[in-house]
């Protein structure tokens, strides 16, 4: 059985050296006993949100990330506090988390309405019995990291660039995490010998230009072993770009503060990608740490997940991205989520993703439009899907659908089409056939969208 204290570092260690030599910001989280008491809270005519569950809490409390991280509900009896339980789904969720722990800022618990059991910001943070009964679906590892792993924690899959895991830490333990294997082997940040082999990795591979420190969630680290990490890693000389993947800024933006940035802003190029996947998440906190970034010249990228019941649909997923874009953070993936054990319940057909990414294209910016992207399994890697805009291609032209469904014509330069040849020989569909052709992709494509899973409106 898992217990809270497998999944985070003693008190006692907290601020101070880990048994393993890494410094370590990671206090855990307390008993909540004063998010217990019976206190009065200030009139408020929202139905959740800090002054319905945190009224009390000072605003120096509130703006300190130290205390949302040391208090993070992370058992069922402080999520009862805040969220109506049954004894029923009490006992449900103690299964659940046994195998797959709970942990809760309370930043991100005050965007959940307690009083709506599909709130899709509770279905990414509270446990669901669904994570057990559907759990032998997908498996651990399905994008092979451990396989790809050079050296421990540092994952190299593409030429280029490589990921480097520094701990499996999180202020929040998201339902639908890839990595969410790693829950059940306790709290864990790579060792400075780890640290030392990769670097080592990095640099005798001269054809490495891209790092992405990830984890867990690197933020979890201080300022000062991330700065080490970050500092070693541009001071070799082929490392063109530092990548940093963490959802601080949607579960914990007070992480994003005035020292932060200044250290971020030596080491540039950096950029950062987060995960933003609901437009609840959109909070002023959020966007003044996007803002702090941007102005410490670290731009945000964000990446989203598909998920079931959460942002399964073109309403939810325009209204994301047009969120993001002013905040000034760049729609970049839409993911569909990986075949990871304890999410199937969260994963949609791929037919929901590009039937969103087609209602999209076309009717607003194309920077509002990100790109719809398949992890393959076994280590595939990433792979974009897009509506099928292209009906077929013949001799000297091809006919292309927009976003309307009209068909055009579009002749085909010679040169590319001299070079295709050469790869490889077709034989070419006559051209008085091309428009049947074409009326008969689209017949097809109709009876297919009518067998399509529904995307909610």
């Amino acid at each position: 059985m898992v217990t809270k204290n497998q999944l985070t570092v003693n008190r006692e260690q907290a601020n101070t050296e880990s048994p393993s030599g890494t410094e370590v910001e990671e206090p855990p989280p307390s008993k909540m006993a004063v998010f217990g008491q019976q206190e009065e809270e200030p009139p408020s005519n929202k139905p959740h949100g800090r002054h319905r569950f945190f009224g009390h809490i000072a605003d120096d409390a509130w703006s300190d990330w130290k205390w949302h991280f040391r208090n993070r509900i992370t058992t069922v009896e402080e999520l009862t506090r805040f969220i109506p339980l049954s004894p029923e789904e009490q006992a449900q969720l103690k299964v659940v988390t046994t195998r797959y722990p709970l942990s809760i800022t309370p930043h991100y618990l005050s965007l959940i309405n307690p009083d709506d059991p599909d709130d899709p910001i509770r279905k990414q943070a509270i446990p669901s019995i669904l994570e057990v009964t559907m759990g032998m679906m997908g498996c651990e590892d399905p994008l092979e990291e451990r396989r790809d792993a050079v050296v421990p924690g540092l994952v190299h899959r593409y030429p280029d660039r490589v990921l480097m895991v520094v701990t499996n830490l999180c202020p929040m333990l998201c339902r639908h995490c890839t990595r969410k294997r790693e829950w059940r082997h306790g709290g864990w940040v790579r060792t400075a010998d780890d640290i030392d082999a990769m670097l080592d990795y990095l640099r005798q591979n001269n054809n490495i230009r891209d790092v992405v420190i990830s984890g867990g969630d690197p933020l979890t680290l201080s300022n000062h072993r991330l700065e080490d990490i970050i500092s070693r890693v541009r001071g070799i000389a082929h490392i063109e770009i530092i990548r940093i993947g963490t959802r601080f800024p949607v579960v914990l933006p007070q992480r994003i503060d005035a020292e932060l940035c200044a250290m971020l802003s030596r080491y540039g190029p950096i950029w950062l990608n987060t995960h933003f996947n609901h437009p609840r998440e959109l909070t002023p906190e959020a966007a003044a740490a996007c803002d702090r970034l941007l102005r410490s010249g670290v731009p945000v990228s964000n990446q989203s997940v598909l998920l079931r019941g959460v942002n399964d649909d073109l309403h939810t997923q325009m209204k994301l991205c047009h969120g993001l874009l002013r905040i000034k953070v760049r729609p970049y993936y839409l993911f569909q989520c990986d075949e990871v054990q304890g999410t199937e319940h969260l994963r949609t057909p791929v037919e929901v993703g590009l039937s969103i990414i087609e209602g999209m294209r076309g009717h607003t910016s194309g920077l509002a439009v990100p790109t719809f992207v398949v992890d393959l399994p076994d280590g595939g890697g990433k792979v974009p899907l897009q509506p099928n805009y292209m009906l077929t291609e013949a001799e000297e032209e091809i006919l292309l659908r927009n976003y309307q469904g009209h068909v055009f014509h579009y002749r085909n330069p010679a040169y590319a089409r001299n070079q295709r040849q050469k790869r490889r020989p077709r034989q070419a569909l006559p051209t008085s056939t091309l428009f049947d052709f074409a009326q008969q992709q689209l017949e097809t494509a109709g009876d297919r969208d009518a067998n399509r899973a529904v995307v909610r409106p």
